[in-house]
């Protein structure tokens, strides 16, 4: 085994690995950009070693920094974790020429299955059954639409040099193909610095299920079962499990021959996982998508149901070991699944749901434990999140002796788990693993997508704005006045006049109007009388209530509310309030409705301004000022997180201001351009600019 072992990469896998370096008594040696110093990767590891500024391609994607701090730290073996440079043969190969050990397969091995069309190719030639598509490599545009109507729509545009969703698109209507063609080949270009494309028949309504596989350098290689990764957006997985529900033990034992018939066509060594696209009534008809030659990140799945901790057996096969185990060995025990935790926001627009990413300062963290619970995360409190690098902060992944047991132990863990500072989709991960059909296990790859409004509260709970201005409210009382405040006041006496409850000599007590606004709603106004430990309370027009706030810990509050007692955990930073319940974050804004008349930029155009859904950089800008925009017409692209997002236009008109360029980097609700609808009279259509402004089409990268 290797005394030092430097693992290249960064959050919640960094943290992962260095565990299990931690169990085997292997030194570790963390790497971090500037934007890193604080990671919890970074303080877990035995040495870290700073790598450059925070761009990626000045540092995590530096080969040459990587090695040097690897020969400045001793280390005998780089793991590369996943997304970065795992997946890249030349990386592979300069670890290699280096002297040290690239912990994963042979560059070879990288090289071919990270060619989609290779890779086809060969595990056809192994008799594993492949996707109906493209064949070739370097398609012009005119070939891969050719290809596209020959296999009938509709069909899959895929980079062939990359996985993990990015560049994926699904075209039903083959006047799109221009447009979707285009799309992906940048997306391409800038994920992973190629942008050769293949098409494939899109199966509708497919599951997604995988096999992971194991080999060492002995010619022993063997499966450890499937995992079900259909439930997805933009072609990103967001919960797996292991096994799937829906296969019989014949087609597992089938499907898995076939992933160690494609793992030996490549002369594969370490942990990789072969993709297959299932029809869902047809589970025989299984076909090979791609091989992913590196650690998933839904690996945990499989370590639960098997005992087999796969860094550690990556780590061994890396230093020569043998696994000591056939496939006869392998046994499953119970059923794992697992929910990624993203730094993003789920806003509603017309029936659809954007993901946005976000990014913040965790303020509290509160991550569950107990029986079958399990938690990979690379959040502490005090993470700065930026838009800079994947959104995926953490992974809650829970095991049970049957696969009811393990969704109502994740449902709970994620009631459990609160990050306040940063917006996250907790809340709509425990919405969807209570959809009825992920608990029957009806799955498809569209299935999110599909139900994604529905899975979105459509109202913020009235306590929760009665919290907040509560919370206000006692801030701006004088210490010992019963309730929390983060304001003192002199001792001996209380000047009444300075306490907002209301109080008027000889006259009825006056209401204290807190404005408070939760991002991509309306502001609401709280009406408060007396103190926040006995007050009378009303929620935008709602009549008022009895309410009364007192704490239950330094980050807990406990609001009596029309007699009923709701707690919630609760930070205050940099102007905004922060609430959390049953997995649940909520982020409140005080908001003056005169200054926000007044200081014009979003609020004063009206329904014409397009601003940025998220913080990032604009990309692409395809419009002047002046201009005639159609509704729909895309005008700029933000980028952040490695996420697309097209900013169209509301409806037609003309851009009468356009205030960024490509490379701007922009805030949220940042106004970006606006456009001046035509006039009614002119378009014939009265109330045509119905489209709210600033929708945005999402495409994953």
């Amino acid at each position: 085994m290797f005394d030092t072992v430097l693992v290249a990469n960064r959050g919640e896998i960094a943290v992962r690995v260095i565990r299990t370096l931690r169990r085997l008594g292997v030194r570790s040696v963390a790497v971090f950009s500037d934007a890193d110093a604080g990671a919890r990767h970074v303080r877990e590891a035995d040495t870290a070693v700073r790598i450059g500024p925070a761009p990626a391609a000045e540092s995590y994607l530096s080969v040459e920094r990587l090695l040097d701090a690897a020969r400045r730290t001793g280390a005998r073996a780089v793991h590369p974790g996943y997304g970065f440079l795992a997946e890249n043969a030349a990386f592979a190969r300069a670890v290699e020429e280096a002297g040290l050990v690239f912990v994963g397969p042979p560059a070879d091995a990288i090289e071919l299955m990270g060619d989609k069309i290779r890779a086809k190719e060969t595990v056809r030639a192994a008799g594993v059954p492949v996707v109906p598509g493209s064949s070739g490599s370097g398609l012009t545009d005119a070939e891969l639409t050719a290809a596209a109507l020959e296999i009938g729509m509709p069909v899959l545009l895929k980079p062939s040099a990359g996985g993990g969703g990015k560049g994926m698109r699904l075209v039903r209507d083959e006047a799109l193909l221009p447009d979707e063609i285009a799309a992906a080949r940048r997306e391409a270009r800038g994920a992973f610095g190629d942008d050769t494309l293949l098409v494939e028949r899109w199966i509708d309504r497919p599951r997604h299920i995988e096999i992971q596989i194991l080999a060492d350098g002995h010619g022993t290689v063997v499966h450890l079962g499937e995992r079900e990764c259909s439930l997805q957006r933009r072609h990103q997985k967001i919960v797996e499990e292991a096994p799937s529900p829906l296969l019989d033990q014949a087609t597992r034992t089938a499907m898995g021959e076939a992933a160690v018939r494609a793992a030996r066509s490549c002369g594969y060594r370490g942990a990789g996982t072969v993709e297959f696209i299932v029809p869902g009534g047809d589970p025989g008809a299984y076909c090979f998508m791609e091989m992913n030659t590196r650690l998933q990140v839904e690996h945990p799945v499989t370590e639960l149901i098997t005992g087999l901790d796969l860094v550690e057996w990556q780590l061994r096969v890396a230093a020569g070991e043998p696994l000591p185990f056939a496939q006869e060995d392998i046994t499953l025990d119970g059923h794992a699944v697992e929910a990624r935790i993203c730094a993003e926001s789920a806003r509603a627009t017309g029936g659809k749901v954007d993901f946005l990413p976000s990014a913040g300062t965790v303020h509290l963290l509160s991550e569950p434990s107990g029986e079958g619970v399990r938690v990979d995360s690379g959040l502490a409190r005090g993470t700065e999140v930026g838009t800079g690098y994947d959104p995926m902060l953490a992974k809650v992944i829970a095991h049970g002796p049957d696969r009811a047991s393990a969704l109502r132990r994740l449902r709970s863990a994620l009631a459990e788990t609160t990050v306040l500072g940063v917006e996250t989709n907790t809340a709509f991960l425990r919405a969807l693993l209570a959809h009825p059909a992920v608990v029957s296990g009806d799955l498809d790859t569209g299935l999110v997508d599909r139900d994604a409004a529905s899975l979105l509260p459509s109202e913020v709970p009235e306590e929760v704005y009665a919290a907040a201005a509560l919370l206000r409210h006692a801030s701006l009382e004088p210490t010992g006045s019963g309730a929390p405040s983060e304001a003192g006041s002199a001792a001996g006496w209380t000047d009444p006049f300075s306490v907002p409850t209301g109080w008027r000599l000889g006259g009825e007590p006056a209401w204290t109007v807190h404005h408070l606004r939760i991002p991509g709603r309306d502001p609401v106004a709280v009406r408060v009388r007396g103190r926040a430990a006995d007050a009378e309370v009303g929620v935008g027009d709602a009549p008022p209530v009895r309410a009364a706030l007192r704490t239950d810990a330094p980050d807990r509050v406990l609001l009596e509310w029309n007699g009923v007692t709701h707690s919630f955990v609760h930070a205050h930073a940099a102007g905004d309030r922060w609430l959390g319940r049953d997995g649940v974050g909520w982020r409140l804004t005080d908001h003056d409705p005169v200054e926000a008349a007044l200081r014009g930029g979003a609020g004063a155009h009206g329904a014409d301004t397009l601003t940025a859904p998220m913080p990032g950089t604009v990309t692409v800008v395809k419009a002047t000022v002046g201009d005639v925009v159609t509704a729909g017409q895309s005008l700029l692209v933000v980028e952040a997180m490695k996420m697309e997002h097209v900013i169209a236009a509301p409806y037609d008109g003309t851009v009468v201001e356009l205030d960024v360029a490509p490379g701007s980097t922009v805030a949220m609700d940042q106004v970006l351009a606006v456009v001046e609808p035509k006039e009614p009279e002119e378009s014939g259509k009265p109330g045509e600019a119905e489209k709210p402004a600033g929708s945005t089409e999402e495409a994953a990268r």
